[in-house]
């Protein structure tokens, strides 16, 4: 079988091996792979590996040999689904692969904005500590997280390792629940007592809100200047779900007045980030470049897991297909 690996560089510039699937065929790694150079690559190939690589009508109707399309991914939006079953081309994903590294990045970016970190590494290593008169200095206030309350959107496998994650450093947790009736329960969820509560009295009591919902008609723009009229002033937003889940423009105003006390994400709306994206500049900001899934362990459990797709496949039993 030819495999041929197409935007290869995002999960593997080089540090990592393509063993796992090099076993199960021929192998064809590109970097990244333009739209016009796509058909061109997969001809006469069986097997497509892709991230970002977008198959649509067009490109099955031009590829008359594939038959299989492992995204590098949990999301699949960039395969046309209609068009894969029309042309009996199966489709699997990773589903969950990611779970700890992302949890690990939410923290992570909650942490740079209530501990400054990197504003004070920049500080030190430009001499401030130097010519400091005292022992200790701080360049803006820091924030202690025990004691604040964080609010969940999107309480699946992330949200509820960051969940746990919370509670461990003392904060109360709550979270809008999927299915409503559970709204004013109190849940144990892996140990950690969450409160759910609505929409709109969540975000109103949250010191820090967290985004762990997939992106649907229903979230798109989750977090926009509604919403946002109704947080506690100074709160914090984390967002390593989708761009799309809010409204940037809000968020850019909420930051710009101070009713948003800082907003860290490692997603935005349109990637890679245009030029005139509103975020870019904004006070008390802090954006990671799409890289919560990227530690080296994630990514090495991601191409064992797009092998064991792959060899499931040819064995005639898929897993994780889904069209």
């Amino acid at each position: 079988m030819k495999i041929v690996i197409l935007d290869g560089s995002a999960a593997n510039p080089g540090d990592i091996s393509w063993g796992r699937l090099e076993e199960l065929g021929e192998v064809i790694a590109y970097d990244y792979t333009a739209k016009e150079d796509l058909i061109e690559r997969m001809h006469g190939a069986e097997c497509a590996i892709t991230n970002k690589t977008v198959f649509d009508r067009e490109v099955f109707e031009s590829l008359p040999d594939l038959r299989y399309i492992g995204v590098l991914a949990t999301g699949y939006n960039v395969v046309d689904l209609e068009a894969a079953r029309k042309h009996g081309v199966t489709v699997t994903n990773v589903p969950e692969y990611a779970t700890f590294a992302t949890a690990q990045m939410t923290m992570a970016l909650l942490l740079e904005l209530t501990n400054l970190v990197g504003l004070h590494t920049e500080s030190v290593m430009n001499g401030e500590w130097c010519r400091s008169r005292q022992f200790c200095y701080f360049k803006s206030p820091l924030t202690e997280l025990a004691g604040k309350t964080l609010h969940i959107i999107g309480l699946g496998k992330i949200g509820r390792r960051v969940a746990r994650m919370a509670s461990s450093f003392g904060m109360t947790v709550t979270a809008t629940p999927h299915d409503k009736s559970l709204t004013g329960s109190v849940k144990d969820i892996d140990g950690t007592p969450v409160r759910f509560l609505s929409l709109e009295d969540g975000i109103r009591n949250a010191d820090v809100i967290s985004l762990h919902c997939p992106l649907t008609d229903e979230t798109k723009e989750i977090i926009n200047s509604d919403t946002l009229a109704g947080i506690k002033r100074g709160a914090i937003l984390i967002n390593c779900a989708r761009g799309p889940v809010v409204n940037e423009n809000a968020v850019r105003q909420a930051l710009d007045s101070g009713l948003l006390g800082g907003y860290g994400t490692d997603v935005v709306c349109v990637e890679p980030m245009l030029e005139d994206n509103p975020l870019l500049g904004a006070p008390n900001c802090v954006i990671t470049p799409h890289i919560a899934w990227t530690p080296v362990e994630t990514r090495i459990r991601l191409i064992d897991a797009a092998a064991d797709n792959l060899e499931a496949f040819l064995n005639g039993n898929p897993i994780n297909k889904v069209n």
